[in-house]
This record gives structure tokens, sequence and C-alpha cells, in this order.
């Protein structure tokens, strides 16, 4: 996309040229800074990014700009954003307290379901696993292999309340943690929960986690402990498209895509699971407890009668010394954990000294607050500001057509020293409020600016009762469509947090789940519905129906709800949200640090 496009970066318009005239640029032709003097003809206006300036016949390969990141010392633009305004005022203390009371309800439960997935498959299974299998419980496994335990688990209240059962965490873990201080995903089976059978929310849980490993290009780690797919619910595991086999489909995109792919076999690889070591780049199995065969000793033996142990039809000596599927033995699970980080280290990146992030300024008002400007509903809503304000380094924030389309916040801030575009509902998103929400993310796209949607969409669609009101609704639709295009089109990464409501097609305006954001989160507070309880009387005709259907939108509409069929990426606590974000922005910054990520083609040579 070029900067043409957008009305107030016209080449041929004063305002550019205005701000051009500010400062010059060095004649490094590799990296352009702004200096003292400015000469037209140095570079091309269309080639702004991030406040770095490139002439567009000169861009670096992705090889010296490596080269370039390694000995060249980076600093970003110093910034002077105003610092919003964050005090309560006295006449809206009451909402906040209303907000504050439902909060710590909405915590509760979130707390009661922290315990319930903590406990996996509960103590019979724990013993089990532990005592007669002689394995290590799942979140023990994660401790020794990564470097510390603040790590971003995704989505660990998945699996619960379903039709079929609970499944605690899915039947497996999920998330981002650092190895040997890079930022890897894993997967870890947990056979306490249902002995390690996938579940169809466990296959949708693996494949989100593969979904966020290439957007992010993240090395992947495979812990693999998996009793195979719960046959009775094999048609909503095997046969469809998004079900078990595109977990091997991705395996090969990924390795397509020099994204590193490890596994660790640390428990049963049967059937369908056998095929993840198989296809990681490298594989480590453990002695005596780690298996790897399609069909087990029960299925040998029904098929041809004959008896075999498991260590025998698939252990680790087998696959280390025979079959050649694996590269490295381990006695023990420790060891295959001290192999994995050694293998992490071989990877080919280059990462920059550690930065302290106690250097950025902190919020001015505490994020604890947070849980009172959490709406318990639409109606609770307080200027989206106040939110802002406790999340943004030293609550400061540049604001984008402050005085146009007011029910959108939109502006630019920091969180931890990362610079972002912040896209907020203050109200109904309204057609001028859509064509500048469309305007500011094609300008976070051209500066190469990561976008975060903060969510709070109007409980129901607007209503046409008059001709005036029906050529209004026409226009918003219009804008809105611009909006969503604008949106599903930019390639910055994009974070959505669902602050109160998730409603409507307002929501795919706000990078809801449908338009691919590099991460989703609910406030314990959210609700995600096509319309909001309480809100059906337009859509149906009798007292019995709407009471029906309020009832429904009451329950479906929870994050809780949400979470647990995995639309999303976690429920996060609102005082939690910087530091996510924070976590986040980091993750997402990484792939910029692996020094090769296109293989180049030899030239073919006939003899």
């Amino acid at each position: 996309m070029h900067c043409c496009m957008l009305r107030s970066f016209n080449i041929n318009g004063n305002k550019l040229n205005h701000h051009l005239a500010r400062g010059s640029f060095s004649q490094n032709p590799q990296l352009w800074r702004p200096s003292a003097k400015f000469s037209s003809s140095s570079a091309h206006p269309c080639t702004h990014s991030g406040g770095w300036w490139r002439p567009i016949t000169q861009l670096p390969s992705s090889s010296s700009k490596c080269c370039m990141s390694s000995t060249a010392s980076r600093r970003r633009l110093p910034s002077a954003f105003p610092v919003l305004d964050g005090a309560f005022l006295p006449a809206v203390r009451h909402v906040y307290e209303a907000n504050l009371r439902n909060s710590l309800v909405c915590q509760q439960k979130y707390f009661e379901h922290k315990e319930k997935v903590m406990k996996g498959g509960g103590e019979n299974a724990i013993a089990r696993h532990t005592q007669r299998n002689r394995k290590v419980l799942v979140r023990e496994r994660l401790r020794m292999l990564l470097d510390d335990e603040d790590y971003l688990e995704l989505s660990p209240f998945a699996g619960l309340g379903l039709p079929y059962g609970d499944i605690p965490s899915a039947g497996c873990l999920t998330g981002i943690g650092k190895i040997n201080g890079l930022w890897c995903m894993f997967s870890a089976n947990d056979a306490t929960v249902k002995g390690g059978t996938a579940y169809p929310i466990t296959v949708k849980k693996q494949l989100r986690a593969q979904i966020v490993a290439m957007q992010n290009r993240l090395p992947f780690v495979y812990l693999v402990d998996s009793g195979g797919a719960f046959l009775p619910l094999q048609s909503e595991i095997f046969p469809d498209k998004n079900h078990g086999g595109r977990t091997f489909y991705n395996e090969a995109i990924m390795s397509a895509m020099k994204i590193p792919q490890m596994a660790v076999v640390c428990g049963s690889c049967t059937a369908g699971g056998a095929y993840v070591p198989t296809m990681s780049e490298e594989a480590v199995i453990v002695h005596r407890i780690g298996t790897i065969f399609l069909g087990g000793p029960p299925l040998v033996k029904a098929a041809t009668g004959e008896e075999v142990s498991p260590e025998d039809l698939g252990g680790a000596r087998l696959h280390s010394e025979v079959s050649g599927c694996v590269d490295h033995f381990a006695a023990a699970e420790s060891e295959a954990y001290e192999y994995t980080r050694n293998i992490i280290s071989t990877l080919n990146y280059e990462l920059p000294e550690e930065e302290d992030s106690a250097q950025a300024e902190e919020p001015l008002y505490s994020s604890e607050e947070l849980m009172g400007l959490a709406p318990r509903s639409y109606n609770y809503s307080l200027d989206i500001r106040l939110i802002v304000s406790r999340l943004t380094d030293g609550s400061r924030f540049q604001e984008f057509k402050a005085r146009y389309g007011t029910t959108l916040l939109t502006g630019f801030a920091r969180i931890d020293g990362h610079q972002i575009g912040i896209v907020a509902n203050n109200g109904e998103l309204t057609y001028e409020a859509s064509l500048k929400g469309s305007h500011f993310v094609q300008l976070c796209d051209q500066r190469d600016i990561p976008l975060i949607f903060l969510q709070n969409t109007a409980p129901e669609p607007a209503h046409t009762t008059s001709q005036t009101k029906a050529e209004s609704n026409t226009n918003r639709l219009k804008a809105q469509g611009s909006m969503m295009s604008a949106v599903a089109c930019a390639s910055v990464p994009k974070m959505t947090v669902v602050i109160g409501g998730c409603h409507g097609g307002d929501s795919y305006a706000m990078c809801g789940r449908a338009f691919d954001p590099n991460f989703l989160f609910l406030w314990p507070n959210a609700r995600v519905s096509i319309l909001a309880p309480g809100h059906s009387e337009a859509f149906v005709q009798t007292e019995e129906e709407i009471t029906q259907m309020n009832e429904m939108l009451e329950e479906e509409s929870s994050a809780f709800f949400s979470t647990g069929r995995l639309w999303d990426d976690g429920v996060i606590l609102p005082q939690d949200t910087r530091k996510i974000l924070s976590k986040c922005l980091k993750i997402i910054k990484q792939q910029d640090y692996q020094l090769s990520r296109e293989k180049t083609r030899s030239p073919l040579l006939r003899l």
C-alpha cells in the first residue's frame, strides 16, 4: 500500500511537505535517519516505515538487514506524547463501584476455573501417571524445559463446559515460553486427562498453537504423550480439513517456512500421534516411557496373535538404534529436556542484548483500577481513555483525529517501550468513526506499527425507524465495510482485547476472531454473541420466546463459555493486560532476529 492512498499524506500536499521540512537525512543509503538538512532528492516519501527512511532503489536484502541489526546500534525516535487525564469524576463513581462488584464476581469464577484445570485429570489419574507409569507431570516437564515459569499460556480454560464433558485444558497445554532466551511455542499433552486421548477440542487447540507459531515465526516444541484419538467422536476429529490431519500438514508447511520444530517423546505416541515426532526436524525419546507405533501391543495381538512388549515394538532403543525415527536417546526425562535446550541453542538466531523493561515508564494510574473500568454491561461503559491511561507507558497517548468520529478512539502510544497504534470503542461505531478507523489502520500499516484493538461494541444493530435513519444506516454500513477491508488487509501484527461486548458486525471491524488477530484475549466480564442479553425484543415475537432467547444469550455469551470452545486465546484479568500485551509484543518482535528465513536456491548445473 502506498502512502498516496492516505488523504493526509498526499505527496504533493502541504501537510507532508511540512513534516518533511522539519528534518533532513544522512547520505547513508542503507539506513537514513533525520538530520539537520533536508534534500528532496535524497529520499522518496513512500519509503517511510516506522521512523526509518530507505530509498526505493536501494532496499537492503534480508541478509544485509540482519548484519545491520548486529553492528549498528538502534534507537527509537523520542516521544513526547501528551499525558492522558485518567482521574475519575465524582459523577461516575457509582458506575465504577457497580463495575467493580461485577468484576470481583467474575474474578472469583476465573480463579475457580484456574483451580480446576491445575488439578488435571484428578488425584487418581495423577497417582497412576507418577507412581505406576513413573512419568513427570506436564507442568513439571515445562519447568525443566523452559528458562522460567513466566510463560504465556494460551487458552488454559479450553475444554470446560463442553457437551461431551469437561476436558481440563483440552488435554494439552499450549503456550509460549523462553528456552535459552528464545521465545518458543510449546504443545504438551497432559496424560492425566483421559489418558492423553485427543478430543475434538484437543485437536482445535493444537492447530491454534501451530497457527500462532506460523504467524509469529516461533520455534515449536512438541511434548508428546498421547493415546491417539477418542474413537467415539472420530467424526469430529478425523475427516474434515481442520481436523487431526491438519496437524501434519502444518508441520510440513512450517518446515518449508524454516520454522524449527522439535519433539520430545515422553510417553506413548500411538496412531496419528506417531507422525508428530517423525515429521519434526529433531526428536528426542525417553528410555522406558517413550514409544512410537501406529498400533500398540493389543492391536498386534488381535491381528497376529503375537505378544510383544511396547519397548520391543516401538521403544527408545528400537527407534534410536534400528529405525532411526528419533535423533537423541535420553535415559531420563530430565536428560531429554536438556537435549532439547541444547538443540534450541543451535538455531540461527541473533538476539539483541536484554533490555531492562524497568526502564519503561509505568502508567501513572494503578492497573488495579481496571477492575472498576471493566463494564458489567454496555450501559456501564466509562470513557475508554480511562482504560488506555492505565495501559500505556507514562499514561501517554497521541490521539489521532480527536474531534472527528469521537465514538472511536485512535492514536499512538507505547507499551513497555514498544510503539503501538490503539483502536478502541468509545460508543457506537458510526459512519464517521468507521472512516476514521479505516484511515488510522492504513496509517499504522504504512508505518509498520502493530495495532491493538480494545473492543466494546454496541449490544445490538442500529434499527431503521425512518427514511432518514435508513440512509444513515446505509452510509454506516459502507463505512464499516471500508474499515473491515482495512483491518483484513493490514499486514502489521494485530492484537485484540475484548474489554466489554463483542457483538454483531461491529466486532468484525474491530478485528474479531474471524479477522485473524495474532492474539485475542477476553476480560472475565466480556460478552461474545451476535446480540447482547436483554436486546432480543425486536427479533422475536412472544414473551416466552424473548425469555428463552435471553436465557440462552446469558449463558452462551459468557467469556468462560467462549474460551471453553476456543473462540479466543484465553481469559485474562484486567490488571494483567499491560503485562500480557508487552509479552506478546516481544514475542512478535523476535522474528526479526532470525538470521535466515528464506532458502536461497542453488543454480542448476547440467553436466
